[in-house]
Parts: C-alpha cells; sequence; structure tokens
C-alpha cells in the first residue's frame, strides 16, 4: 500500500525521466580540467593511461589528445565500447587509444571518473586496478554525487534527497515507466549504482592494496559554510581521491 501511494507521488512529481545527472554541465568544456585540474593533464604527458569506466570513450580520446603515449579504455559494456572507438577514429587517435573489457599491459595512471558510485563491486574493481597498475604508478578518481548528496540517487533524485525519502520498490517501480531494462533494484539500472558514501569509500580503500595519498571533499558551492567533518556526506559535491600502491612493509 505504501509503496503504491509513494509511486503516485513520484508520478504526481516527475512523470517523465528527469534531467537528473545527465552530463550537460560539460558540454563544451574539458571535464578532466575541471574535475582533475590542469595539472593532471601535464601528468599524463608521454604515459600510458587506464581510463577505468571510459564509458563513450571522451575523457579516453581527450587524454590521447594531451600527450599521452597509449589510452587504454575500460568499461563492460560493449556499446560504450563501439562507441569509444567510433570517436576515436574520428578524433584521428585510434593509433593511441584502445577500448576493451580489461587491459593487456599495466599503467603508469590509472584514472576513474564517474564510477566509484556505479560499480558493483568496488572492492574487486581496486584488486583489479591493482593488477593493472605499474609498481610506482597511481590511481586519480573523482566521483560524485555521493549517496547522501542531495542528489545521490542520480536518476532517482526527482528532487532533493527524494531517494532518501522514497523506498526502493517505488523508485524502481516509477522508474520502468519510462525505462524497460526490467532492473529491480537499484544496482541493476543501467550503470549501476552502489549507494557509495564517503564513509564507505575510505573503508573500501584502507582494506585495498592502495594508500590515500591525497583525498578532497570538494563542497557544494551554496552549503559550503556549512561543510565539515559531522556534516560531510550532506555537503560534498564531489569526491577527488589519488591513490598509490603500498609497500610490502606497510601492507
Amino acid at each position: 500500500m505504501l509503496t503504491r501511494l509513494q509511486y503516485k507521488l513520484l508520478k504526481a512529481i516527475s512523470p517523465g525521466e528527469p534531467g537528473t545527472c545527465s552530463g550537460t554541465a560539460y558540454i563544451g568544456k574539458s571535464k578532466l580540467a575541471i574535475l582533475l585540474g590542469q595539472e593532471f593533464l601535464r601528468k599524463i604527458q608521454g604515459k600510458t593511461v587506464i581510463d577505468f569506466g571510459c564509458g563513450e570513450g571522451a575523457e579516453a580520446i581527450e587524454i590521447a589528445q594531451h600527450g599521452a603515449t597509449k589510452v587504454i579504455g575500460v568499461d563492460i559494456r560493449a556499446n560504450m565500447l563501439e562507441t569509444a572507438r567510433q570517436k576515436a577514429q574520428a578524433a584521428s587517435v585510434q593509433h593511441i587509444c584502445e577500448f576493451g573489457y580489461t587491459a593487456k599491459e599495466p599503467a603508469d595512471i590509472i584514472v576513474s571518473l564517474d564510477s566509484f558510485e556505479h560499480f558493483s563491486d568496488p572492492a574487486q574493481v581496486l584488486d583489479v586496478m591493482n593488477s593493472l597498475l605499474k609498481p610506482n604508478g597511481e590511481i586519480i578518481a573523482s566521483f560524485g554525487p555521493s549517496w547522501y548528496h542531495p542528489l545521490g540517487g542520480h536518476l532517482f533524485s526527482v528532487f532533493p534527497w527524494a531517494h532518501l525519502i522514497f523506498s526502493e520498490k517505488a523508485l524502481i517501480r516509477w522508474r520502468s515507466d519510462f525505462k524497460t531494462d526490467g532492473a529491480t533494484k537499484f544496482g541493476e539500472v543501467e550503470g549501476g549504482l552502489n549507494q557509495m558514501t564517503i564513509r564507505r569509500f575510505e573503508q573500501l580503500v584502507a582494506k585495498s592494496p592502495f594508500r590515500v595519498e591525497e583525498l578532497d571533499l570538494v563542497p557544494i558551492r551554496k552549503l559550503k559554510p556549512l561543510h565539515n567533518r559531522l556534516t560531510r556526506e550532506f555537503t560534498t559535491a564531489l569526491v577527488r581521491c589519488r591513490m598509490a600502491k603500498r609497500s610490502s612493509s606497510s601492507a
């Protein structure tokens, strides 16, 4: 009964698919420069880089255009990989970029953008990254919004924190009116949604083969005065993290 009522409320609020987290904010801009800064674009020059969770390949192509020797885009979605190959061909960087389900050689840098909140098994992903990274390499990750962000439900955030107010069943039923993939839970939607929090991410890294070199929690602009250790889950816009392999003595 409650699920049905919540479903009707959701339909009244948003009869169709909302544009939440659509990525339109990056149109015509460098997502890499915005999220990681110009220093990252200088760091990748002459390096082998893996874009883990590459999607349609936009960032992998940009990495190639900024001087990386080789770029390997990794994703689990065949349609995304094929689109990435076509885009690399159109951008004339197909000789630098390759795309597949995994990488065949280790990288100097692994970059992961807007992916850690989507991986179905992020702990396993960190293990895979460890196997694909050179001993002195580093992982540079940026993701968000995390689960307790006002729009942490991504598509399900029809208004701030809606994904925390409505039940998963009601939200999935509402989504099924305009999505036909048969998803029955958050983790089954296209791209996945693992309800990643900042605390969970820190715990995952602490148990992984990596150590945190730098962790930057960027506050939501309007909530910056309220951003602190106690409120960070609700007031952080995005998480930026740089990781390196643990030494055998500290493992």
